[in-house]
Parts: structure tokens; C-alpha cells; sequence
């Protein structure tokens, strides 16, 4: 029998009147069967949340703070377990869920270290003007009200604490909702929130089904919503409440330019591995994954083999074993859209070097070239470990192949100049340039976010609760400046 795991509502565990199984994409077995809140639990859980608002704004920083390191040093303590569990109902290989619970460590780490020393104060003097002699103006920030976090399955663990994490520190009360695909991984956090002395109704974890969402999406006692998930349904929230503030890191395609200077042997081995590693590393399903390879030239025929063999190096299988590099997808039908968009690109001229076969919900790590620029899997955002490469003719050419998309997330720029560097980050529209590797990396403490379809605002701690936060000014008068 599997156990039927309880949600967190206002800070306390409790169960609801149905429940639903979270099943492996690897093997399909039973992970673990979760309760569903009511509607009258889920409104209890907004209503306990807009209650304490105040309460929880006016928690003192040591208070928010000390919570924080107690998450992040319990999820240190628990790695290995976590790690299993994220495995298990994701798919992801283990070696690679281990650096996500390491990755949420380093989060909630982050955000004590901000709940301490976020919102000082700034002082501007007035008396620039005649009309403000005597006046100083003091700014501080204030949470906007209740926060709802919505994440995705793709990082069960880790979205969720970029979610959390920053709106305990700015003092905002936060519900979230995990992935129906993926709680287990967000519920642990519940556990060890409730270890610590946060004030009730300050957080709640909701595994509520999506068919559900538009009721809270909606609802004037939350207004910020914080989405990581598809373009088409984060934009279908922002529509639903433009008055809301609305946070959306959205989906990319992201590029990764290979320029005539970075043509060594050492040079091309190395952003080979790179490419393959992170075309492939969480099944393809990151948002900032390497999907498509712009190469000069002049290094293209050198760079196209190595690719292709270190794509095949890759090992794939059963992501409980550790020697494992690529895992299933989140579902079977994720991965026959995969396959679907291959088969199309091959339709319609492009050429498979490597890859393109389905098991289940397993899909091979793949090489595309010739692809038409019209193709879905050159437009959109596969979201599997498939990858194009197409050959370009100098900087310029290669930067306008880049902003040739409607998403913008990420961009990876392998260059040894640093002229070149910075006239990247100047013409590439994207959240992110990241010189001499690949589009992938992400520190969890910088801002991290796109521009175009791939969303409006910006990830990584402080960002995140400046996101949660308006500022408010008070002016003293009288004083002698």
C-alpha cells in the first residue's frame, strides 16, 4: 500500500476528500498518492493568509531569517532522500536531482542572508529645491499583499523554493501550488517550515488540480502571482487579471553561438561537452536547455562531429542509477510531441544525425541539421533532448540568428574577446548572456528572467522580493540638513 500524503494549510498538515497518485515516468509505478484540498480548505488557506499579512509583514528580520537557515540546513541534512524522491516522480537521473536540492540549499540560504539585510532604508535629501529646505525623504519597501506561486514539474524542488524562499523573506505570506505531475517534492518543504516558529497562515502548499486554478488566479486577496510554466498558460493569467502583478518566467530556445575564435581543439572539445551535456542534462526540459547551435563557419565542420559523438556518450536509462545522464520525460505524450516535431523537421528536409527514437516516455538524445527555419522544433520550444545546429557567416550574421525567435531567455556565447563579449550582451535579446559556455548556467542568486515570449520580471532572491515589494516613501520635514 502507498501512504497518502497530507498538504500544508496555514502552517498545519491536513487531508482533504480525494486524492491522486503521482506515478514514475521511468516505470510507471506508484510514487506516492497525495490529498486533494477542498474548496472550503483552500479558502480557509486564503483566508488565513490575508489575515496574517500585517502580522507577517511586521515579523521581525532574525524571525524570517532564522526560519530560512533552518529550511535550508534541513534540506542539506536530507540530500540523499529528497534526491530519491525528486527521481522518483520526475524522472530526473539522481546525480542531477542531487544538484537541485543542493541548488534549494543554497536558496533558502540566499534568502536569510537577504531577509537580514534587504530593505535598510534610503535616504534622499529634498532641499535640492528650495521648495524641499528642511525635508529628507525615507524610503522603504512593503510587501504587496499574499503571493501565489504556481511552479512546474521540471524542478520540483528547487522552483518551488524560488517561490517560497523570497516572499518569507520579504514578509509576503505565500501559497503554492506544486505541479500536479510533481508535489512530493514541495510538500517536503511544508515539513520543514512547520519546524519552524513562522507565524500560522503565513505559508500554505496546495496540490490543487488545475481545472482549479482559476478560482484563486482570480481572487483579490492575491495580488501577486509569481507563474514559471508554458507561454500559453502564463499569459492566459496575466490576461485573466491585468490589475494584478504578475510575474511570468516563461519558456526559450536557447542558442548557443560558437564564433571563429573559439577554434582551438582544447576550444571546440570543450564547448562540444558542454552543448551535449546540457541539451540533454534534465531530458531536455529545462527552460534555458541548449536547443539550438549557432556555429561560425569556419568552425562548423570541426565542431558538427564532436557534437555528435559527445550527444552519443550520453548515458541514458533508469535515472536511479548514478551513472545515468539522460531519463525519461515527465510523461509518455511529452515525448511523443518530441518525436512528432522530429518526424516533421525530417519531413520537411532536415537531417538526423544522431537520435531520433522513442521508448515509452524516453527519448534519445538527438542531432538535427538542415532544419527549415518554418519547422515547429526551430520556432518553439521543444522541452526534450533534441538539438539543431546550423552553420552562419560571422558575428553579426550568428546574433541576428539568435534574436530570430520569439522567446528570449538565455543565450550562451562561446568567445574568447572581450569587445565581443560586451557587444553580445548589448545586441542579444535575451534576460541572460553568458560568455564562454552555455546558455544553461543559472547562479540561483542572480536575476534570472526573459524578455519577448519568454516572460516580465525576474528570479533569483533579492529580484524576486523586490518583485514581491513596492516602495513607499515617508518625508520628514523640519529638520536641519
Amino acid at each position: 500500500m502507498t501512504s497518502t500524503h497530507a498538504f500544508w494549510l496555514a502552517g498545519r498538515q491536513v487531508t482533504g476528500e480525494a486524492a491522486f497518485d503521482v506515478t514514475s515516468p521511468w516505470d510507471g509505478r506508484v510514487v506516492g498518492a497525495v490529498s486533494v484540498p477542498s474548496d472550503a480548505q483552500v479558502e480557509e488557506a486564503v483566508a488565513a493568509a490575508y489575515a496574517v499579512r500585517d502580522e507577517f509583514a511586521a515579523t521581525p528580520a532574525h524571525v524570517r531569517a532564522a526560519a530560512l537557515d533552518h529550511v535550508s540546513r534541513r534540506l542539506a541534512e536530507r540530500t540523499e532522500e529528497i534526491a530519491r524522491l525528486i527521481s522518483a516522480e520526475n524522472g530526473k537521473p539522481v546525480k542531477w536531482a542531487r544538484g537541485e536540492v543542493g541548488r534549494a540549499v543554497s536558496v533558502f540560504r540566499f534568502a536569510a542572508e537577504e531577509a537580514r539585510r534587504f530593505n535598510g532604508g534610503e535616504a534622499q535629501r529634498l532641499d535640492t529645491d528650495a521648495g524641499g529646505q528642511g525635508r529628507l525623504a525615507f524610503t522603504r519597501r512593503f510587501p504587496k499583499g499574499v503571493v501565489l506561486g504556481i511552479a512546474p514539474f521540471n524542478f520540483p524542488l528547487n522552483l518551488c523554493a524560488h517561490k517560497i524562499a523570497p516572499a518569507i523573506a520579504a514578509g509576503a505570506p505565500i501559497i503554492l501550488k506544486p505541479a500536479p505531475a510533481t508535489p512530493l517534492s514541495g510538500l517536503v518543504l511544508g515539513e520543514l517550515l512547520a519546524e519552524t516558529e513562522l507565524p500560522a497562515g503565513s505559508w500554505s502548499i496546495l496540490p490543487v488540480p488545475n481545472d482549479r486554478m482559476p478560482a484563486l488566479v482570480q481572487d483579490e486577496r492575491l495580488p501577486v502571482i509569481s507563474f514559471t510554466g508554458s507561454e500559453k498558460v502564463g499569459y492566459a493569467i496575466m490576461d485573466s487579471v491585468p490589475r494584478k502583478h504578475c510575474t511570468l518566467e516563461l519558456g526559450g530556445n536557447g542558442a548557443a553561438v560558437v564564433l571563429a575564435d573559439w577554434a582551438s581543439d582544447e576550444d571546440l572539445d570543450w564547448a562540444a561537452a558542454r552543448i551535449a551535456t546540457f541539451s540533454n542534462y534534465q531530458g531536455g526540459q529545462s527552460c534555458i536547455s541548449v536547443q539550438r547551435v549557432i556555429a561560425d563557419a569556419s568552425v562548423y565542420d570541426r565542431l558538427l562531429p564532436r557534437i555528435v559523438a559527445a550527444v552519443e556518450a550520453q548515458v541514458t536509462g533508469d535515472p536511479g542509477d548514478d551513472a545515468t545522464d539522460v531519463g525519461p520525460l515527465v510523461s509518455e505524450e511529452a515525448a511523443q510531441r518530441v518525436e512528432a516535431w522530429v518526424q516533421e523537421a525530417v519531413a520537411a528536409g532536415a537531417t538526423l544525425l544522431t537520435g531520433g527514437k522513442r521508448d515509452g516516455a524516453s527519448y534519445a538524445p538527438t542531432v538535427l541539421t538542415d532544419v527549415p527555419a518554418e519547422a515547429t522544433i526551430s520556432c518553439e520550444e521543444v522541452f526534450g533532448p533534441v538539438l539543431t545546429v546550423q552553420r552562419t557567416d560571422g558575428e553579426a550574421a550568428a546574433f541576428a540568428a539568435v534574436n530570430d525567435s520569439k522567446y528570449g531567455l538565455q543565450a550562451g556565447v562561446f568567445t574568447h574577446d572581450l569587445q565581443t563579449a560586451f557587444r553580445a550582451h548589448r545586441a542579444l535579446e535575451v534576460g541572460g548572456v553568458v560568455i564562454g559556455d552555455v546558455p544553461s548556467y543559472r547562479a540561483d542568486q542572480m536575476p534570472y528572467g526573459g524578455v519577448k515570449q519568454s516572460g516580465v520580471g525576474r528570479e533569483g532572491v533579492r529580484f524576486a522580493m523586490e518583485d514581491y515589494t513596492y516602495e513607499r516613501v515617508m518625508v520628514l520635514t523640519g529638520l536641519a540638513l
